[in-house]
C-alpha cells in the first residue's frame, strides 16, 4: 500500500502542494492513504480528491486575513526580512474576552469549510482511500490520528482546523471534554502512523531542510523569542518522527521515499504571503521534477 505523508509547516505548505502535485500528476502515484500533520491536513483531502488546481488557488491566495479572526502580531519590513511583532490592543482585547491564547483562528475553519465542500466529503467516505489528520490531545496527553470515514462532515472539519491550530497563536479547541492543539506538538511527520495503518511504501514530504541551514537571528522582541522557541522544539520533534520513521520503516521492510524542502523557505511560517506562496508551490513541483530525473539517470 502506497501512502503520501505531509509534514507541518504552516505556510511551506504550498512547497508541498507543489511536490504532490508532481507525484500524483505526472508520476500517476496512487496512494490508499493520506495522513497530514497540520498544514499537511488541508492538503490531504484535496489531494485524494485529486482537486489539486482547487488547493492551490487556496494556498496561492491566501493571507493572514483568511486564517485570522484575531491576528496576535503585526508584520514588519525591515532590512528586507519580514519580523514579528506583537498586536498588543488584539491580544489583550482577546485576553479581556476570555480566551486563553493570544489570537483567534475561526476565520481559518471557515475557510476550511469553504474549501472542501459536504459533497466532496462523501465522495471520500465513501472511497476506498483513506484520509487522516494528526491533532494532539493535551488533555490526555497524547497524539492522536482521526480517520475521515470515522466522523461526519462537520466533526471532520472541525479535526483539520484543530491539526492546524498553532496554539497559543491560534485557536484552543475544546472537543469531547478535552483540549486539542496543532498535530506538530506530538508528531511532525506521521510517518509511523502510515507504516502502522498497513503502508509499505511512503512517500514522505518534509518541510525543513534535511540539514540545519541557518542560524536564527536574535530574539527582537518577547513574542519573536516565543516563535523561535516554538520552532527550535518543533524541528527537534521532526528530527524525532523522521528518526522513529525510518527505524520503523526497517522492521517492517517498507520503503521512505524522502522530499525535504532543499532551501530555507522561510524562518517564520505564521507569516502568510501569496506571492511567496506561489513561488514555493512551483518551487516544491519543479525539485520534486528534478529529483525524479536525477533518480531515473542514476537506474539507467
Amino acid at each position: 500500500m502506497k501512502a503520501l505523508v505531509i509534514s507541518g509547516g504552516g505556510s511551506k505548505g504550498a512547497f508541498a502542494g507543489g511536490v504532490a502535485q508532481y507525484l500524483i500528476e505526472e508520476l500517476k502515484r496512487d496512494y490508499q492513504l493520506y495522513i497530514g500533520t497540520s498544514t499537511g491536513s488541508l492538503l490531504t483531502s484535496h489531494l485524494a480528491l485529486q482537486k489539486i488546481e482547487k488547493i492551490k488557488d487556496v494556498y496561492t491566495s491566501v493571507t493572514n486575513d483568511s486564517i485570522f479572526d484575531v491576528c496576535p502580531f503585526v508584520v514588519k519590513q525591515k532590512h528586507g526580512a519580514q519580523n514579528i511583532a506583537i498586536n498588543h490592543f488584539n491580544v489583550i482585547m482577546n485576553f479581556l474576552r476570555g480566551s486563553k491564547t493570544f489570537g483567534e483562528s475561526h476565520n481559518l475553519r471557515a475557510l476550511i469549510k469553504n474549501t472542501l465542500t459536504e459533497e466532496e466529503f462523501l465522495v471520500l467516505k465513501h472511497s476506498t482511500k483513506d484520509v487522516v489528520v494528526t491533532v494532539s490531545n493535551l488533555s490526555l496527553n497524547q497524539v492522536e490520528y482521526k480517520c475521515l470515514r470515522d466522523f461526519d462532515y462537520e466533526e471532520f472539519i472541525d479535526w483539520i482546523w484543530v491539526s492546524c491550530n498553532y496554539t497559543p497563536f491560534m485557536s484552543l479547541v475544546k472537543k469531547d471534554g478535552c483540549e486539542y492543539v496543532d498535530g506538530g506538538l506530538g508528531n511532525m511527520v506521521p510517518i509511523e502512523e502510515a507504516i502502522s495503518r498497513g503502508a509499505t511504501e511512503v512517500d514522505a514530504i518534509i518541510l525543513q531542510t534535511e540539514v540545519n541551514q541557518f542560524n536564527r537571528l536574535p530574539s527582537r522582541n518577547p513574542f519573536s523569542l516565543l516563535t523561535n522557541m516554538f520552532a527550535f522544539m518543533l524541528d527537534k520533534i521532526e528530527s524525532q518522527n523522521i528518526r522513529i520513521g525510518k527505524f520503523t520503516a526497517n522492521h517492517n521492510d517498507a520503503i521512505i521515499n524522502f522530499y525535504y524542502a532543499p532551501t530555507v523557505l522561510t524562518t517564520n511560517s505564521l507569516i502568510f504571503n501569496k506571492e511567496k506562496m506561489t513561488l514555493w508551490w512551483q518551487s516544491g513541483y519543479d525539485f520534486a521534477k528534478f529529483k525524479n530525473q536525477e533518480i531515473s539517470q542514476l537506474e539507467n
